[in-house]
């Protein structure tokens, strides 16, 4: 297959361009494809004739959407649309990525691809109108929502914590905040097996397996750094909020059930599995 990937210098974008080896890519980062127009769309996907569009451009800094909500959604509903627009006129499959973020945090299970979405944060709302607005434009369209991703060559989560260790910074985490931790690599893999495997049009949830809080993610991290002398505060959101912290509201619970991609055989593995192997290679790097 020829496979377009947008936001391909993401983290996730890396990860693609590693499991699709095998296949044609086209690398579009965001020098290259301004997604918030469509005759650009039209002309990159015309020219270069793709398959397949995985769709990962994005604007996912959550405190900044809060502050600029029409840039995110020209950004992430509008021109997600764009991509699915171009991408039905070239005759070409559309992989879009979206997030856990889209569902409010009222269950206490995990969320399967049918569940109603109830964002709370102006991200969340610009995805959701991505997946809507792509749906309706192209109906060979696979949504594919992911939760709290990491990869090599970001500043993630992980990096972040290890960031804050070597600064002698305090940690204090959140232990209401609930979902899994996501490998890109992994999911990468999954995306991969879902064209291949010339999955239906729809909705599909790809995540690590398991749940964890931003507490237990923060814990196991320093375990597999070697840092358990290091102490971690749990706190809740409310706590955080009452000490000043004004970001975006987030789901109490926003763990995804990845029902449809594991009927077809696709499942990441447990969180902590996936994790253990991202911290393998980076002391081997």
């Amino acid at each position: 297959m020829k496979i377009i990937i947008t936001g391909a210098g993401g983290q996730l974008g890396r990860s693609l361009l590693r499991a699709l080896a095998s296949h044609e890519t086209i690398a579009l980062g965001h020098a290259d494809l301004d997604v918030t127009s469509l005759g650009a769309c039209i002309d990159a996907f015309e020219f270069h004739k793709p398959d397949a569009v995985i769709h990962c451009a994005a604007m996912t800094d959550t405190a900044r959407c809060e502050k600029a909500p029409a840039r995110a959604r020209e950004v992430n509903g509008i021109g997600t649309e764009h991509v699915a627009q171009a991408s039905a006129r070239s005759g070409a499959r559309l992989v879009a990525i979206s997030t856990n973020e889209v569902f409010g945090g009222d269950q206490t299970t995990p969320y399967g691809e049918a569940d109603r979405p109830h964002p709370l944060n102006v991200y969340a709302v610009s995805k959701l109108d991505g997946e809507l607005l792509a749906s309706a434009r192209h109906p060979d369209t696979i949504i594919v929502r992911a939760s709290w991703l990491y990869g090599d060559g970001y500043v993630n989560f992980n990096e972040k914590v290890l960031a804050a260790v070597a600064e002698g910074r305090p940690l204090s985490f959140v232990t209401d905040e609930i979902a899994t931790p996501t490998s890109t690599d992994e999911l990468a893999t999954g995306i991969r097996d879902l064209l291949e495997r010339d999955a239906a049009p729809g909705v599909y949830h790809l995540s690590n397996e398991g749940e964890a809080s931003r507490y237990d993610w923060a814990r196991e991290i320093l375990r597999l750094a070697g840092r358990t002398d290091i102490a971690v505060a749990a706190v809740t959101s409310d706590e955080l909020r009452a000490n000043g912290y004004s970001g975006p509201v987030k789901p109490t619970y926003s763990a995804l059930g990845n029902t449809r991609a594991a009927a077809l055989g696709i499942k990441l593995r447990p969180w902590r599995d996936a994790l253990a192997a991202y911290f393998a290679a980076r002391v081997s790097a």
